[in-house]
């Protein structure tokens, strides 16, 4: 229950707005405090003027004993002296404390106004003033003004007892915002969760997309998204090993029906080395074939080594051509290059000859006889540009967005001339994209097709 992220991020809220809220009624509950008790003092100083003022106009016995009895029907006492400290009149008894308040006042040194002379409200029993009487300019006694402090102490109880219940709410509804807030914010992660559990589960069938703009929001659409790819490979992969199962099975077919057959007794010599060579030959395209699996593990590993350095894109075209023209010479097939000799491209000469002569292979398997493939290089933008164009028989529209896509054929029929093991295009294009290039390959049915590739200059890279 502890381990739950809802209630860690609850407890988390709950002790930082607590803390908050501690600090925040606490200062408000002193200040208002604080407050209230210099009301009283104030009112309590007030009063003590009142009468001062008035005394000063009528300092007689019937004032006094009028201030007195006024005093007497209140909670306030009231006393007055003359100015030697002598006391006329008294609304109520006097207590201890007050006396001691009246010993400590020095008679001989009259305030000039009317002051708070005991205030300490939590310990003593009293607060007091002091409103002197000034007579014509004379200094002719003083009123002090007693309050019992047991007021305040009612006040502030009664204040106290309101932060409390306020609090208490507060601290209620603290709670249940914050029960909420954390739902609120872990459900979505609780919903990740399950959908997380589910992939590993192998139910790649995971929707999270939603309409929030937040980072949880991206999260989602990003577990969707990878559930999605995860479907997808699933199915690329699926596809994927029922095409290498069906590439391995066909040249053992015939290696294994055609060595059965050269077992027999009766196979003519001729017959015999027809049988051969169609083992020679499958046996090579099934060494191609694994070659070309080995080199597209690598690449997925990140093996694949390539050590780049500047070359002559002349050179290598010319070395390339030489390297097919006697295939292209059977098949009755032009092959010509054309190719300024002072380009530098930055490349790893053996790894981009693999990738010309991929794409040499498919224009020749695909072209008709008395036909020309044409090698062009050019420098555009700064990169250097080599196109490859045949007078083939084309690609159809369609099929052109999954070329490059492994294992993936135009010749449906996977025809043994012509149909290829579907590797070549896929790591073509992935040789040049590790080179920092790019691969595309535009194509007209019944017209020709033409493969460009872009690759960095050489001379100047950093």
């Amino acid at each position: 229950m502890f381990n739950k992220l809802s209630l860690k991020i609850g407890m988390l809220f709950f002790v930082f707005i607590l803390i908050i809220q501690a600090f925040l009624f606490a200062t408000l509950y002193v200040t208002l405090v604080n407050e209230r008790v210099d009301r009283v003092l104030d009112s309590l100083l007030a009063r003590g003027e009142t009468h001062s003022e008035v005394l000063a106009d009528s300092f007689e016995e019937v004032t006094l004993k009028h201030v007195g009895m006024m005093e007497a029907a209140t909670n306030f006492i009231v006393v007055i002296t003359d100015a030697t400290g002598e006391i006329l009149v008294n609304s109520d008894a006097l207590e201890p404390e007050m006396l001691e308040v009246l010993e400590h006042t020095d008679f001989k040194k009259a305030p000039t106004k009317g002051e708070i002379i005991e205030e300490d409200w939590k310990v003593k029993r009293y607060i007091a003033t002091d409103s002197p009487i000034t007579i014509d300019g004379q200094h002719a006694g003083h009123v002090f003004m007693f309050a019992p402090t047991g007021n305040i102490d009612r006040i502030v109880a009664h204040l106290k007892n309101q932060f409390l219940l306020v609090a208490l709410v507060a601290l209620v509804l603290t709670i249940i915002t914050i029960l909420l807030l954390s739902r609120f914010i872990t459900l979505p992660l609780i919903r990740m969760k399950e959908a997380t559990e589910q992939l590993s589960q192998g139910n790649n069938q995971v929707d999270l997309s939603n309409e929030r703009n937040d980072e949880l929001g991206e999260l989602a659409n990003a577990i969707t998204k990878l559930s999605t790819d995860l479907d997808r490979l699933k199915k690329a992969r699926n596809e994927f090993l029922a095409s290498i199962s069906h590439e391995l099975r066909t040249p053992l077919t015939y290696i294994k029906g055609y060595a059965d057959i050269l077992g027999r007794g009766d196979t003519t010599e001729g017959e015999r080395e027809e049988y051969l060579n169609i083992i020679r030959e499958e046996t090579a395209h099934l060494t191609l074939l694994i070659k070309n699996l080995f080199d597209l593990a690598e690449l997925d590993r990140n093996q694949f080594t390539i050590e780049q350095r500047d070359v002559s894109i002349s050179e290598l075209l010319n070395s390339v051509a030489v390297l097919v023209k006697p295939a292209f010479a059977d098949k009755q097939l032009t092959l010509s290059v054309q190719c300024s000799e002072n380009f530098q491209v930055f490349i790893d000469s053996k790894r981009i000859q693999q990738v010309l002569l991929n794409i040499l292979d498919n224009a020749r398997k695909h072209s008709v006889a008395g036909g020309s493939v044409v090698i062009m290089c050019a420098e555009e933008e700064g990169e250097i540009v080599i196109r490859i164009r045949d007078e083939g028989q084309g690609i159809p529209e369609g099929e052109l967005p999954f070329v490059f896509d492994r294992l993936y054929r135009v010749e449906k029929s996977r025809s043994r001339e012509r149909g290829g093991s579907g590797l070549g295009l896929a790591i073509a294009k992935e040789i040049v994209e590790s080179h920092g290039g790019q691969i595309n390959i535009d194509s007209q049915a019944g017209k020709g097709t033409t493969v460009t590739i872009r690759l960095k200059r050489g001379g100047d890279h950093s």
